[in-house]
């Protein structure tokens, strides 16, 4: 809900913002299920523009596991669904829906930005 009142806030068209919406829910139910193995943890979710409101990026910052997602190779679609290995289809849409998506670990936080060009 704080991504789509901002997205609305910022005057994002309905398609971005359900794209969005799919990312975010993605990218934020990974770290709650990976970041954090033994229980809770943190994580912060940033929205941005740059360009002049051309740009909208969403950051997710957390203190969990290193992991890069974008390190994954990406799952190949060509194959049925029960001849493909469970997992990393969620991210491989989102990077589908987005223009970039950027990952760096730095002073012990996972660091994952999806970014849209609005045109």
């Amino acid at each position: 809900d704080f991504v789509t009142e901002q997205l609305e806030q910022l005057g994002c068209p309905m398609k971005v913002q359900m794209q969005f919406s799919i990312a975010v829910d993605e990218l934020f139910g990974n770290i709650a299920y990976y970041a954090y193995p033994s229980g809770g943890g943190t994580a912060t979710v940033q929205v941005h523009t740059r360009e002049e409101g051309r740009q909208v990026i969403v950051t997710f910052v957390d203190e969990g596991i290193p992991y890069n997602p974008l390190a994954k190779e990406d799952p190949d679609i060509a194959l049925s669904a029960e001849d493909r290995p469970i997992g990393g289809l969620g991210i491989f849409m989102v990077k589908k829906s987005m223009d970039d998506m950027q990952y760096r670990y730095e002073d012990g936080k996972n660091i994952l930005s999806v970014i849209k060009n609005l045109r």
